[in-house]
């Protein structure tokens, strides 16, 4: 495929990293400055938009599960239509655009419509979260391996494609994406494939903002926790032995700086416009 280069602009898939805005790249923050426009998600911190020029187009194309909202047909669309308008579109997605982001979708979209695009990797969820909560998800007395599942598949397929005998048995640390409204039935799942009931299990919400919470608990009590603690989305979920470290290494819960705080943020997103009031 030959990039429309005279008709179009560059497209960036940029990662904005798990929400603390220091854990932006330095590429990440050059490219937003010189965005034309930036297509953003709810995930993403209202204060890295701080980096956009003032003159600077922003879409937001919140996506919150399957609530309904923005399509993924519809955003890849946008992104096409903004690269015939400028010259640096930038598509700013929370945690890495390729861990779960649906960042393969826009750039194949992207190559059918003959423009240019580039992928800006970032500081995935899965490993940085659970660190913000003190959970390093390898460890060599713990668990050498590790592996990222998503916790809620795509309706539209007819049966799950999760080996859930594989995650049980077969590795030794399971982060889950996107996945506490079903944490009863991943629980439910990995006990009767094979996963002891007593395995740690770690819920950690808004990971690496000022709110972070996190609960500890067992595959066989964590559903009731997650219930009584009123849990909800964003959350990453941890289990394996590594979470046991926690208890010793919690570090951001206990030592966070002030250095910024959600209820001061002024922003175009509506999503954290709401959740600050």
């Amino acid at each position: 495929m030959k990039f429309n280069r005279k008709n179009s602009g560059k497209v960036y898939l940029v990662g904005a990293g798990p929400g603390d805005p220091g854990l932006l790249t330095l590429k990440a923050r050059d490219l937003i400055a010189e965005a034309d426009c930036v297509i953003y998600d709810y995930l993403v911190n209202p204060k890295i938009l701080e980096h956009s020029p003032e003159n600077a187009e922003l879409i937001y194309v919140g996506k919150r599960g399957f609530e309904k909202s923005w399509t993924q047909a519809e955003i890849n669309r946008l992104i096409v239509a903004k690269a015939n308008e400028h010259a640096v579109v930038v598509r700013l997605k929370g945690g890495d655009p390729f861990i779960f982001g649906r960042g393969g979708e826009e750039a194949e979209a992207l190559v059918e419509a003959g423009i240019e695009w580039e992928v800006v990797p970032g500081v995935s969820a899965g490993s940085s979260v659970a660190a913000y909560a003190g959970i390093p998800i390898t460890h060599r007395a713990y668990g050498s391996s590790v592996t990222f599942v998503t916790g809620h598949e795509d309706p539209a397929k007819s049966q799950s494609v999760i080996r859930w005998e594989h995650l049980a048995k077969g590795v030794d640390t399971v982060v889950f994406f996107m996945g506490v409204a079903r944490i009863a039935e991943i629980a439910d799942q990995l006990m009767l494939h094979g996963r002891g009931a007593d395995t740690p299990v770690a819920v950690i919400r808004w990971g690496t903002y000022e709110r972070q919470e996190t609960v500890v608990s067992t595959l066989a009590e964590i559903a009731a926790t997650v219930e009584r603690r009123r849990l909800a989305s964003p959350s990453l979920i941890v289990v394996g032995e590594v979470v046991r470290l926690r208890e010793r290494l919690q570090w951001f819960e206990e030592f966070q700086s002030p250095e910024f705080r959600l209820t001061d943020y002024r922003s175009p997103n509506p999503f954290f416009e709401a959740l600050a009031s």
